[in-house]
Parts: C-alpha cells; structure tokens; sequence
C-alpha cells in the first residue's frame, strides 16, 4: 500500500491545477453533500469493485471516496476545488486510517487526469457536466463509468437511470459506461 500512497502523491504533484489559485470558471456547483444513501447507491450503480479505482470529482468532505474505501475495497481519490474543504477531507481520511487508499487532491475537476479511474462519480448542474465531457471522454478508458447525481450528461445515452426517494425527495442517477455513451 505504501506504492499507492507514493503514486499518489506523485499524481497529486504532477496535477496540473495543484497549488494554484481558481479563478471562478473552474468552480462548477455549490458544495451540497450527498446524502449518504445516494453515496451508496451511486456507487453500487456504477459497479464498484474491491481494488478499482474511483475518482469523486467536487469531493467535498470525501464521503464518497470514504465509502468508496471502507465498504467497497476501492482505491479513490477524491478531487476538491476548495483549499480549506480538501484539507478537511485529507483531515477524515488520516483519522479514519484510510491514508493508504484514499487521497484527497486540491485540484480542478476540469483539469484532472482521470485516466487511472475504472468509475468517476459527480454532482454538477448539467451545464457543468457539458464542460466536463471533454475531460472525461479524454481521459476515460473504455468501460469506465461516470455516475452522476441529478443531472445528465446531455450528449451521452446513461446505460442506466435510478430513481431513488428518501423522504419526500426524489433523486436521479444517472450511470455511463464509456464507449456505450452514443
């Protein structure tokens, strides 16, 4: 595990965003935590299994790539826009033991090699995922997939669309499989 930690902080350095200043274009949603039900269920929709690699793009608090971790067997890396966020997260992530599977990267999702991730999760309004298309069909290898919460990507057909209520609230999920996006 330490090799992982070690590429990780080789990817964390060679990250084209890292340790610079965002000007607002690269800020794509406000930062909403998902709840934790719909954490699991992206991720049992996007078909996680033990020793694939997940990227949370807007990771916030890193619920996800936690998850992601703890009750998936995943690797994850989590990436935050927000400096005082991000450290929160590497915070969680050192406290709950994760460090070795689980990074939190203070980078642009726009700007982020994504071609280590066997699933990207998100949750952006869908004019966001328009901008973050480009990087994903860049980076993505066949059979990746993309899951995103609430909002679609409008040039892809999802192989498949959940429906998720808690409470009186409804969710969407939305799953893409690379190379099954047309």
């Amino acid at each position: 595990m330490r090799v992982f930690a070690s590429a990780f902080l080789f990817a964390t350095v060679s990250l084209p965003g890292f340790a610079q200043q965002f000007g607002p274009l690269e800020n794509l949603g406000p930062a909403v935590p998902t709840p934790q039900l719909i954490v699991e269920r992206m991720l049992t929709a996007g078909r996680v299994k033990p020793g694939e690699m997940v990227y949370d793009l807007g990771s916030g608090d890193g619920r996800i790539v936690i998850m992601a971790a703890q009750k998936f067997g995943a690797r994850a890396v989590g990436v935050e826009l927000m400096p005082d966020i991000a450290r929160k997260a590497r915070d969680r992530v050192q406290l709950l033991g994760l460090a070795d599977r689980v990074m939190i990267v203070e980078g642009s999702a726009l700007r982020v090699d994504l071609s280590p991730a066997d699933v990207v999760t998100m949750w952006f309004l869908t004019n966001s995922n328009d901008r973050l298309r480009p990087n994903l069909e860049k980076h993505l290898k066949v059979g990746a997939r993309v899951v995103s919460n609430e909002f679609p990507v409008r040039a892809w057909k999802p192989s498949e669309v959940l429906h998720v209520k808690i409470g009186k609230m409804e969710h969407t999920i939305y799953v893409y499989e690379m190379g099954r996006t047309k």
